[in-house]
This record gives C-alpha cells, sequence and structure tokens, in this order.
C-alpha cells in the first residue's frame, strides 16, 4: 500500500447534514461556469464543528464548508471571515488553499458557505497507519515542522495579505478569557466546578501585553494541517481558518499545546487523540515550546498562562457541540460523551495550576 492511499477520505453525507444538490448546481454554474458534470457530494466525517464537502464535477474536485445546524457562536463559524483570510494569504503564505467563491444568501443552501481548491494530502488524526512506515525519529521531525510552520504562520506580513484589520490585538487576551468563559456559560448543560476555578485564574492572573501581535489561526493543531504523502514531514497545507484573527502569538501556541495529549493525561482526552502526540518520538508539550521560542525569538516562561486558557477554550468548544446534540441539532453519535471530555478538561487545567507546569 502507497502513502498515497491514505489520503483524507469521504463517506457518504450523515443524515441531516444533506445539501441541497440542485440549488448548489445552480450556484456552481454561475459562480465557476467553467465546471461541467453531474454534481457528487461526499462528506468528510472527521471534523467536530463546520461541515465539510468534497464536490466532484466532471474531473474536478472542489471542497465547500459551511455551518452546522443549532449553532449558537456565529463567530467560530464565520464562512466570510475564513473565505477572507484565504483569499489575503493567496501568494502570501502558500499552504493556504484558494478560495473559489463565497455565498452569503442563506437561501442557497440555509446558510452561508465557501467553495476552495481541494488539496490533496495526508492528515493525521489519531494513531500513525502503521503502513505508513514513521519511527520514532520521523515523529520527531514531523513535530518539529507542525511548531516550525505555526511560527512561520506568525511572521506573515499582515499588511501584505491585506489582514492587518482582522482583528483588534490592544486587550486581545482578556478579552478572549472573558469571551470563553461567556461561551461556556451559554452552551452550559450542568455546573463544572473545574470550570468555573478554571476561569477565575485566568482572570486573577491576566499576563500584560507583549505589543507583539501577529496572525493568529486559533485552532492550529495536528489534525487541522495536510501532510506530503511522499514527505510526511512536509505540510502541504494549513486547513480551518474560520477562527483567525490578529492577537498575540502565545495564545496560538497555546492552542496547540492545549491539544497535544500526552500518555500522561486524563485517560478520557487521552481517547480524543487529535494527532499522533503521546506516541513515542512525539515531542512533549514543553519541548515544542522550547523549540518555538528557539526558532522565533518569544519568550515562552509563562506558557502555563497560554496553555491552560487553551483547556478553557477547548472546553468551551465541546460544550457547544455538547449543547446542539443534547438539544437534538445533530445526531453524530461520537457527540453523546462529550460532557466528560468537558469535565477532564477542567481537571486537567486545575491539576496543571496545581504542579506549576504544563
Amino acid at each position: 500500500m502507497t502513502n498515497e492511499a491514505h489520503i483524507d477520505a469521504t463517506k457518504p453525507v450523515r443524515e441531516g447534514e444533506q445539501l441541497d444538490l440542485a440549488a448548489l448546481d445552480a450556484y456552481l454554474e454561475q459562480q465557476i461556469p467553467e465546471l461541467s458534470g453531474e454534481l457528487v457530494v461526499e462528506q468528510f466525517p472527521s471534523g467536530y464543528s463546520n461541515l465539510t464537502y468534497l464536490l466532484r464535477k466532471g474531473d474536478t474536485e472542489l471542497v465547500l464548508r459551511r455551518p452546522p445546524e443549532g449553532v449558537q457562536v456565529k463567530s467560530g463559524h464565520d464562512m466570510g471571515r475564513e473565505h477572507r483570510v484565504l483569499s489575503g494569504l493567496q501568494g502570501v503564505y502558500p499552504l493556504a488553499p484558494r478560495p473559489l467563491a463565497y455565498c452569503e444568501d442563506p437561501s442557497v443552501l440555509g446558510a452561508p458557505f465557501y467553495v476552495m481548491e481541494r488539496r490533496r494530502g495526508i492528515i493525521l488524526r489519531k494513531k500513525i497507519p502503521r503502513d505508513l512506515g514513521v519511527d520514532a525519529d520521523a515523529l520527531h521531525r514531523m513535530c518539529g515542522s507542525l511548531v516550525d510552520q505555526l511560527g512561520a504562520l506568525h511572521a506573515i506580513d499582515l499588511e501584505a495579505a491585506g489582514l492587518a484589520d482582522l482583528g483588534r490585538p490592544e486587550g486581545y487576551v482578556q478579552r478572549q478569557v472573558e469571551g470563553w468563559i461567556t461561551r461556556f456559560e451559554k452552551a452550559k448543560t450542568s455546573e463544572v466546578a473545574e470550570i468555573q476555578q478554571l476561569g477565575a485564574w485566568l482572570r486573577d492572573n491576566l499576563p500584560p501585553e507583549s505589543g507583539a501581535a501577529t496572525l493568529v489561526h486559533n485552532d492550529y493543531k495536528f489534525d487541522n494541517v495536510m501532510l506530503d504523502p511522499e514527505d510526511l514531514t512536509r505540510i502541504v497545507a494549513v486547513l480551518d481558518w474560520e477562527m483567525c484573527t490578529v492577537g498575540e502569538p502565545l495564545m496560538d501556541l497555546g492552542t496547540l499545546l492545549g491539544y497535544w495529549v500526552q500518555s500522561d493525561d486524563d485517560p478520557r482526552w487521552q481517547a480524543m487523540a487529535f494527532g499522533p502526540t503521546s506516541t513515542p518520538g512525539a515531542m512533549t508539550r514543553r519541548e515544542l515550546a522550547e523549540r518555538y521560542a528557539e526558532t522565533t525569538g518569544r519568550d515562552v516562561s509563562n506558557m502555563l498562562y497560554y496553555y491552560c486558557f487553551a483547556l478553557l477554550k477547548i472546553a468551551g468548544i465541546v460544550q457547544q457541540i455538547y449543547y446542539r446534540f443534547k438539544k437534538g441539532f445533530t445526531k453524530d453519535p461520537r457527540f453523546a460523551m462529550l460532557d466528560q471530555i468537558v469535565l477532564a478538561l477542567g481537571q486537567t487545567g486545575v491539576k496543571a495550576i496545581e504542579r506549576g507546569s504544563y
């Protein structure tokens, strides 16, 4: 089996997440008239947030992204924002896929959506398939590439990309902390004392502003990058830009660390796994932070704060998904136990604060 066999695959569209094919076909004919052939739609099944579909028109493959049903927080599913970011990054950051069309008219598919080119590569979501032949040394180098590419993302020229006004850097960290505490409260289905404790600690320990604003991806992790099938240490695409903004780059590194599950972490959180981060050869969270500091020159001495914020943010994201499941907006069976993940994240954050390390 070649590595090509592991390129991200699709499945039939899930119940309740079908698209109006006639309306979509008419839209594509108008917006991308060079396409021809019957429209066939399948779904990329592994994401937990926005819905992602593979469109086939003749010999052409495209990708469509739209928000899920029952969304409470529009900013986390902003298709217009994602389209704008991808458009700005063309010619500036080669790992950003090329957007082709954006539709804000909900009468077409019931929600805003956009269409982009399909990049072909391997996405590592949990374990590394054995037949990829990745040993401990190769995985270590893959981890290095991942964090190095985050540093490259933070070096993007905002003016050249036309994205300098994408966010408000002043007060960014405090707004993020307050915003995610509020989002969790709005989506909560039960009281979680550890999340409240984590939020209080973050409020009481706000770091001084660094004044070094960069582009911030806000969801950067192993399963949001695509790897070259011929060289798994080379990243060929960075995906899922809908939460991208301008702000504190250490918040982005914190997000990567928050999703970086190690073998000594809570078993409930280990079971989620957003990549082979606990496989022998993988860097530790501390090694990632040190590598980032080495390549960017940034001070990472306060990474415990940004790691704990990431745990709160991820808990908020998971809680929003669980809320949609409880309210019946999605029937995806993967979501049934997400309340336990929220609890595990809160407990992980409290323990990290108590021991003073991430």
